[in-house]
């Protein structure tokens, strides 16, 4: 994941490169939006944006009152870059390589916005956001990786929060003894199990269908991706419901 010292490594000053980031994932913003991501007050989140839109970087859309900012396309990084720091081919080479990044959270319009997350600590954070689920998680689930990962009282913790939060969870899992220990509690915890032959559908990731997104955990790699995307969320869904019918055949 990008983090703002690359940025201020190629030029930009620590606010910008904290507006730039911000605006680059929330897409079309308000000033006040965009501050807030950025952590940073009001006023100078609005003059850094125009100091953005008068290097290129950022372009005011919108005639009503309430004025909207949009990232433009990364690739005007470099332009921006190559009029800061003309003496240093290295810098410059840095910036050409950090672009796939940026191009990664770019969020222009409504185009899904994929997160990557690497580190246990950083797996954790991921697996985590689906304790913000308005309704029922689906989930693939993989119990003894993720034990093996990170312990099984750092599952009990999660459960605990989930079950103050109300959040119900159907889950899918390969048939082991983690599984079935863990399905005992299926009542207590919210959760509603079921179990499929392990030597025929052992997946390695877990998966889970939460809001608009689908988190995607290798617990082995130690990384997660989420995307958001209300498209592929409800796809995804569809494909659940679909494996849940044919898991039924193994109660």
């Amino acid at each position: 994941m990008i983090k703002k010292n690359q940025l201020t490594e190629l030029g930009f000053s620590e606010k910008e490169a904290s507006v730039y980031l911000a605006l680059l994932e929330l897409g079309p913003s308000t000033t006040a939006e965009i501050s807030s991501a950025a952590k940073i007050n009001r006023t100078t989140g609005y003059d850094i944006l125009e100091s953005l839109v008068a290097e290129g970087l950022v372009n005011q859309i919108g005639e009503s009152k309430i004025q909207k900012f949009v990232a433009e396309n990364p690739d005007k990084v470099i332009v921006f870059l190559e009029n800061k720091i003309k003496q240093s081919q290295e810098k410059l080479k840095q910036a050409y390589d950090l672009l796939p990044e940026l191009f990664s959270i770019y969020n222009e319009k409504e185009k899904p916005k994929v997160k990557y997350y690497e580190g246990i600590e950083r797996v954790k954070e991921a697996f985590e956001d689906t304790l913000t689920a308005k309704g029922e998680i689906l989930a693939y689930a993989v119990g003894t990786d993720m034990f093996k990962a990170v312990g099984k009282d750092y599952f009990k913790g999660y459960t605990k929060k989930k079950v103050e939060k109300n959040i119900k969870v159907r889950v899918i899992a390969p048939d082991d003894l983690e599984s079935r220990e863990i399905v005992t509690n299926d009542k207590s915890e919210l959760r509603e199990s079921l179990l499929v032959p392990k030597d025929k559908f052992y997946f390695t990731t877990e998966t889970n269908i939460y809001n608009d997104k689908v988190l995607v955990v290798s617990w082995t790699e130690k990384f997660a991706v989420i995307i958001e995307s209300k498209e592929i969320a409800d796809a995804q869904r569809k494909v659940f419901e679909l494996a849940w019918l044919g898991a039924k055949h193994f109660k």
